[in-house]
């Protein structure tokens, strides 16, 4: 079933927005309108842990030397844009035409992409690949039925409709591990709008099947609702639970648009076993990271309650930990739009400052392959069909760690980003330089 509008959806009345280019501010007051249909008066932002205020690193050493650009569409068969075919034709190679997201991680060998979902149906899906150069597109392939249309992701006994997501995958061992935010009761992203909670899938057969393993995280005091997942090798870093063996460090943030980020830690082999998992429970005054087997005990990373989607992961070539994710603060609304970036030495900081590596109007999206409401301006002819009065949106921000390049103090960074309307998904770019 096709989807109803974001104005039909929120009941937002367009002529109550006024609307000016030449300030920014108005912008974003829009763009969260849209997105949470609420007062910022009654938002109720998550202010667990305020007992405990996490340091924030002085220095702000890592600059951006080329704003984040656009490579190419990932998904669809027409770049509107451009005006030209996409790589992937999904449309004609795999029923599969409007969709979003796109989370990559490594399984056997190739880059799996978790992609969902679909503006008709609501139907997640998964693509993968062996290219290893993004620099000019990725040519994918999606996991498909007999009938050569993509598969759906279905993992018995767990919702995955309009709003749920796949938020994350790892390899260990041969079988592949996903994580799903689910129970969605309402539309919209605010009050109301709610992941109930997130869960851990596995399948023994690359993607085609799946079998539900466990909760993660529950509504409404889970910090790992959504969540991003880096592999490492726990003798690299001192400061984890455990002292050797490969473990998952874990991101987590936990109502959409209203949490700060958080941190686990779980020893890889025991990923089926949710009582292996350490949540951060603050620094200590030398610095030293403390560890709690309990959830309710994790400590935030820094405060900035507006995280949704999170993706981290380590930069090798410039030595840091990158996060990005865009940032929805209702009670805020000129505050930090974009594609938020911040970065640390340590899993558990203290994280940077933040940096907006995107902004949809600085950085010449809308109006070129983000479309500008016509009630605001006839600027271009991108939107979907019968969407002229929607406007595009910038949200997920998913890395390709595996493919970032550099030297000793310059790297070039790639990730997913979603667009709304157009609803798809691009692979963008940024360079980072460490001073």
């Amino acid at each position: 079933m096709l989807r109803k509008n974001f104005t039909q959806k929120f009941g937002l009345d367009w002529k109550k927005v006024i609307l000016q280019k030449s300030l920014s501010y108005s912008i974003v007051v829009l763009f969260v309108i849209i997105l949470c249909n609420c007062s910022v008066q009654s938002l109720d932002v998550d202010n667990s842990n305020l007992n405990y205020i996490p340091p924030i690193s002085d220095a702000r050493d890592v600059f951006v030397i080329s704003r984040a650009t656009k490579i190419c569409q990932l998904v669809g068969d027409w770049d509107r844009e451009r005006q030209e075919p996409t790589l992937n034709q999904t449309g004609n190679r795999y029923n599969l035409d409007m969709i979003d997201l796109g989370v990559p991680f490594i399984h056997k060998g190739l880059t799996y992409i978790l992609f969902g979902e679909t503006w008709i149906g609501a139907y997640d899906a998964i693509a993968y690949t062996n290219d290893t150069t993004p620099e000019d597109g990725l040519q994918l392939d999606f996991i498909q039925n007999e009938n050569g249309h993509f598969r759906p992701v279905s993992i018995p006994g767990v919702s995955l409709g309009a709003f749920e997501a796949l938020l994350e995958g790892v390899s260990i061992g041969g079988r592949m591990y996903i994580y799903v935010s689910t129970d969605n009761y309402k539309y919209g992203i605010g009050p109301g709008y709610e992941y109930s909670r997130s869960v851990l899938a596995v399948s023994d057969d690359d993607g085609y099947t799946f079998t539900y393993l466990y909760d993660l995280s529950t509504f409404p005091n889970g910090h790992f609702i959504n969540v991003s997942i880096v592999k490492v090798e726990v003798s690299s870093w001192e400061g984890f639970p455990d002292s050797t063996g490969v473990g998952l460090v874990l991101f987590g943030s936990g109502k959409p648009a209203q949490s700060n980020v958080f941190l686990a830690f779980q020893p890889a082999e025991l990923i089926e076993d949710p009582s292996s998992i350490w949540y951060f429970a603050g620094l200590t005054d030398s610095g030293e990271p403390t560890w709690s087997s309990q959830e309710q005990e994790a400590k935030p990373l820094f405060l900035q309650p507006c995280v949704a989607s999170i993706s981290v992961t380590y930069n090798r070539f410039i030595r840091k930990w990158i996060m990005l994710y865009p940032c929805f603060f209702p009670d805020r609304p000129d505050y930090l739009r974009g594609i938020n970036m911040r970065t640390a030495d340590y899993p558990w900081g203290p994280w940077s400052p933040t940096t907006i590596i995107f902004h949809p109007w600085k950085d010449n999206a809308l109006g070129n392959y983000m479309h500008v409401s016509w009630e605001y301006a006839v600027m271009d002819s991108v939107h979907d069909p019968g969407r002229e009065y929607e406007w595009g949106i910038e949200y997920g921000s998913y890395q390709y760690g595996m493919f970032a390049t550099g030297d000793t103090n310059t790297t070039t960074i790639y990730f997913n980003m979603s667009t709304w309307n157009p609803y798809t998904t691009v692979l963008m770019k940024t360079i980072l330089q460490r001073r």
